[in-house]
């Protein structure tokens, strides 16, 4: 295996698109495969099942997989050692995180990395930031942008990167929903939370911190609808449909922002501390260590 059907085949586990591998390579889609149809040659195994919808990787591919990394990072280790300038790392990181992370965290962090790093090529995935930690654990990502949890696995660092209080937002527009939160406002009196409607996420750290406050005091809420996502969240909240807790970086970043208001009850939850995630042995890679080190400093 040399240096380009290695680093060929990684892209192309991360897309699992010949296609998408080809534009990233700057090849075509038949000389991406004659460069796994190579390496499957040396291998002695498939390393990717395909049919004209579907690619996807299998077991001896996941083997060599490992390995093309740990190879592509010791290369890029060995670069930087010998040239003495750490400005001449090159190689790829996928980096996970929601919309809202890259429009806030990630919009910050990204301008003084490309300008000190120009060869490092960030793999964007979006997704739920509920999804983070566990994609990272599974090593389909490098690093995720992430809110902290109560308990952080030990194989993996954390770095904090900004604080954001998590709020009890309502729809703005004059709906029935809006008109009893201003009927309740005007009384100074908290609503009935059995019988208000809650919009909640599917999973993550608000929603856990929410259901645990609202069981403390012994209530059992009126959950309209679950989600996947504080985006979609705002979204529903916007439309009428219940009142919600988000991190107050949310609705800053949302489009819906006009279309809601924040709500003064449930304002004790503790704060999300949003930041990086990654698993603590690839730090040492200078990729990832140089990544880290240039977002931290942005704090």
């Amino acid at each position: 295996m040399d240096l380009r059907s290695a680093q060929v085949f990684v892209t192309l586990a991360d897309t699992l698109h010949f296609g998408q591998t080809a534009t990233r390579c700057n090849l075509s889609s038949s000389a991406v495969s004659r460069q796994l149809a190579r390496l499957e040659d040396a291998v002695g195994a498939p390393l990717m099942e395909r049919d004209k919808r579907h690619v996807a990787i299998t077991p001896a591919g996941r083997e060599v997989l490992q390995l093309a990394r740990r190879w592509l990072a010791e290369w890029s280790a060995l670069r930087a050692a010998l040239g003495g300038n750490e400005e001449q790392l090159h190689g790829q990181l996928r980096v996970y995180a929601s919309v809202t992370a890259s429009y806030t965290v990630l919009a910050k962090v990204l301008p003084p990395l490309r300008k000190r790093y120009p060869g490092i090529e960030l793999l964007l995935h979006t997704g739920d930031q509920a999804d983070g930690i566990e994609r990272v654990l599974a090593g389909q990502e490098d690093c995720a942008v992430v809110a902290e949890p109560d308990r952080l696995p030990a194989s993996l660092a954390f770095a904090p990167l900004r604080r954001s209080p998590l709020v009890l937002i309502g729809p703005s527009d004059k709906g029935p929903l809006q008109k009893t939160m201003q009927a309740h406002l005007k009384k100074d009196e908290e609503p009935d939370w059995s019988s208000t409607p809650l919009v909640l996420a599917e999973r993550g750290l608000a929603r856990e911190r929410l259901l645990k406050h609202l069981q403390s005091r012994g209530i059992n809420p009126l959950l309209y609808s679950e989600v996947g996502g504080h985006e979609a969240v705002v979204s529903m909240v916007s439309l009428g449909f219940g009142v919600a807790v988000v991190p107050e970086i949310v609705i800053t970043a949302s489009p819906q922002r006009s279309a809601i208001q924040v709500l003064p009850w449930l304002s004790d939850l503790d704060d999300f501390v949003i930041g990086l995630c990654s698993k603590r042995d690839l730090l040492k890679d200078p990729l990832m260590d140089a990544f880290w080190r240039s977002a931290v400093a942005e704090v």
